[in-house]
């Protein structure tokens, strides 16, 4: 049976860490699943194991300097990052993570990181001490949050001889975390996935308007999720200060809660599901000044009218075999209005959002959620919004399913 991982290239960073001698083991793991790997590998990973051992394994030259002799010729960074499927460093010692996390770009591998257009899987280890020290915790929370894939550590005896938690992970079990990372990436192949995110900005004259605080991390992180596994995504955003990555995104920018009404039950008509993350006012002024309004006496008055619904709206739209979910933020009563919405708007499930919940909600890089369908309600815990993302999507995949 053919792995996930035939025909991927994968870049794989050695760092000045005891486990480097295991970073060979996982070469040689990975080109018999049919990878093909490049190695880089810090000054003081040489330290450790010789690139004369790794490039017998790999059949390639291993990459450590930027100038590979003194007559001009170099190693690009940038050719490595496009030319990769994914990237691991393995093992990652907490000097390369504080480096990645802070962009320190020193060596070629951190270069070569931060140039990296594919995944970034990194597998730390380090003595536990130094594992459980907080400027390695909030290193490896920034590395999260920038989209990277932790693979945590084990528990077992040290090279200090001590008993804990910071052993590099078995480069078997490595490898079957990137085969299931690719396998993924099928998953959702020949989809179409309108996706909205980000607020709308309901304006009251030239210069003012009604807005809430969503960043639209949330959404962008669901379109992202979903484009790696192999859908085609229309991101249907209100303004915000990101920008989608994934090629197969589309974006289609928007400001009121009209224009994403036209977008969203347009693009709608042909997607095979619908995610509807955006912060959407409930509420526009019934008009808009065409100057801008003067402070001439001490209070104003506004008149709102609604805006259009559009989970409702869609929800009458959806047709059999087309799938749609929705999001409430509730400050109160959370799991009844969250089913009352799943019903009244035919969802077929809704991700629940609490203010309560410290870490979650707006402007945040982390949110705590609960999925509730018409049988189940399943709570997360606390989460960075990519890996809330891919639960999300987990969810929808085991519908298409």
């Amino acid at each position: 049976m053919s792995s996930a991982l035939q025909g991927k290239k994968i870049v794989l960073g050695i760092t000045g860490s005891i486990a480097a001698y295991k970073a060979a083991v996982l070469a040689r793991a990975l080109i018999k699943k049919g990878a093909e790997v490049q190695i880089v590998i810090t000054p003081a990973g040489k330290e450790f194991i010789t690139p004369v051992t790794l490039s017998a394994l790999t059949s390639k030259p291993v990459i450590s300097e930027f100038f590979a002799q003194r007559d001009g010729t170099w190693h690009s960074h940038v050719d490595i990052g496009l030319w990769a499927d994914a990237m691991v460093i393995a093992p990652a010692t907490a000097s390369t993570i504080g480096k990645m996390a802070n962009g320190v770009a020193d060596n070629m591998l951190v270069t070569t990181y931060l140039s990296m257009k594919a995944p970034v899987f990194v597998a730390p280890a380090m003595d536990l001490d130094m594992f459980a020290h907080p400027s390695t915790r909030r290193n490896l929370d920034i590395l999260r949050s920038y989209g990277n894939h932790i693979i945590e550590p084990a528990s077992g005896e040290l090279a200090s001889h001590l008993v804990g938690k910071g052993r590099m992970e078995e480069p078997e079990t490595i490898v079957k975390v990137l085969e299931g990372f690719f396998s993924t990436q099928q998953q959702l192949t020949g989809k179409k996935i309108i996706i909205t995110a980000g607020p709308t900005y309901e304006r009251i004259d030239p210069v003012r308007f009604i807005g809430n605080y969503s960043s639209g991390k949330m959404g962008y992180a669901l379109a992202e999720a979903c484009a790696e596994r192999g859908a085609e995504v229309v991101l249907v955003s209100g303004p915000v200060n990101l920008q989608a990555q994934h090629p197969c995104i589309r974006t289609i920018h928007v400001e009121s809660a009209a224009q994403m009404y036209e977008a969203t039950t347009a693009e709608y008509k042909n997607a095979d599901a619908g995610i509807l993350c955006a912060a959407v006012a409930d509420f526009t002024p019934e008009s808009v000044a065409g100057t801008k309004i003067k402070r001439e006496k001490d209070d104003l008055s506004l008149r709102l009218k609604p805006t259009q619904d559009i989970a409702a709206a869609l929800g009458r739209q959806k047709r059999d075999g087309q799938l749609l979910v929705g999001f409430a933020l509730e400050t109160d009563r959370e799991l009844e209005h969250a089913r009352e919405k799943l019903e009244r708007k035919n969802l077929d499930f809704i991700v629940l959002n609490s203010l309560n919940d410290k870490g979650a909600g707006f402007r945040t890089d982390t949110n705590k959620i609960t999925i509730i369908d018409r049988q189940n309600v399943t709570p997360y815990p606390l989460k960075s919004k990519k890996e809330v993302a891919d639960d999300i999507i987990d969810r929808l995949v085991s519908l298409f399913n």
